[in-house]
């Protein structure tokens, strides 16, 4: 059985800045993720918001975390956690190939992409519809595709693909976006961008080979080559469901990102939260390392 001071699950922003934060304070740690290091980093094409850097993409700044963690003595662990279970005062976390114990876990799976159960979408996943924009965006230059959402990533990616697709439908369920007004203002302002607010899709078309168009909830049909789908995101909770306080399948946390179990800790997206950005899980991160710190610290009278 590997053993490790402090466990993290998950190697996002959230992840990696908890990571980083509890190495520096001298904890052996092991952030495990199944997937490259960087989480949705890795799918968002260019960010300008996070503090004190110039605008880069997000595998950019995935790289730029893991080097930073690993220099600081994080140890990267390619596994996917499929469970956990307190023993005594240290916990097991369960993976096909091994057994880790820890002091502590910080719990920052993260989240995934949500669908729209409409008819056709399963069918042609991988064969235009996407849910991400900047992997699957420039198998689609100069066509005509269709975005679905009204946050704050349907908006980002909707300028996005606006760059290199002809044109492209935003389609929102509401007359009001839910995304900051910056990028709704963007929105409106790009030429090539066309709006159908108060809509829903309710078919994906096509010829069994990929999208040829799209159908909306007033029987309109649109022609389309994508469907891009951004309408909210799913925790990825499954290994503690059961372990922890969940609220509407996402983790409930103090401010503190204490859990309902002393000794496990969330951050990011996967806890509950009023915003989900970069920043705000490098900060969470940041906190629940601290709170591992003294909940350690605690155990070792």
């Amino acid at each position: 059985m590997r053993e490790c001071d402090v466990l993290v699950i998950g190697c996002g922003p959230a992840g990696l800045s908890a990571a980083q934060y509890a190495a520096r304070a001298g904890y052996r740690v092991l952030a495990a993720d199944a997937l490259a290091p960087g989480g949705q980093l890795l799918y968002i094409d260019e960010i300008e918001n996070y503090p004190g850097t110039e605008k880069m993409s997000g595998y950019a700044l995935a790289e730029a975390l893991e080097k930073q963690a690993v220099s600081f003595g994080v140890e990267i662990g390619f596994m996917e956690i499929a469970s956990i279970e307190k023993d005594g005062d240290a916990f097991i976390a369960h993976s096909a190939d091994e057994d880790i114990a820890a002091k502590a876990i910080i719990y920052a799976a993260g989240a995934r992409h949500r669908h729209l159960g409409c008819q056709g979408e399963e069918e042609y996943q991988g064969k235009g519809v996407s849910y991400c924009a900047t992997c699957d965006g420039p198998f689609f230059r100069g066509k005509d595709v269709v975005v679905v959402g009204g946050g704050d990533t349907a908006l980002t990616d909707a300028l996005y693909l606006s760059k290199i697709c002809s044109s492209v439908t935003l389609v929102h369920r509401r007359m009001e976006f839910r995304g900051q007004k910056v990028l709704s203002d963007r929105v409106r302002a790009r030429e090539n961008i066309r709006l159908e607010l108060g809509r829903n899709v309710v078919s994906v078309n096509g010829n069994g080979r990929n999208v040829t168009s799209v159908t909306l909830d007033d029987g309109r049909m649109i022609e389309a080559s994508a469907l891009f789908v951004f309408v909210g995101i799913i925790p990825n909770t499954e290994a503690i469901d059961g372990l922890v306080e969940l609220s509407g399948g996402f983790v409930v946390t103090d401010g503190s990102m204490r859990t309902s179990v002393p000794g496990i800790f969330a951050a990011g997206d996967v806890r509950t939260t009023p915003f989900r950005q970069v920043v705000t899980a490098a900060g969470d991160g940041a906190l629940a390392a601290h709170a591992a710190d003294s909940y350690i610290q605690g155990l070792n009278g």
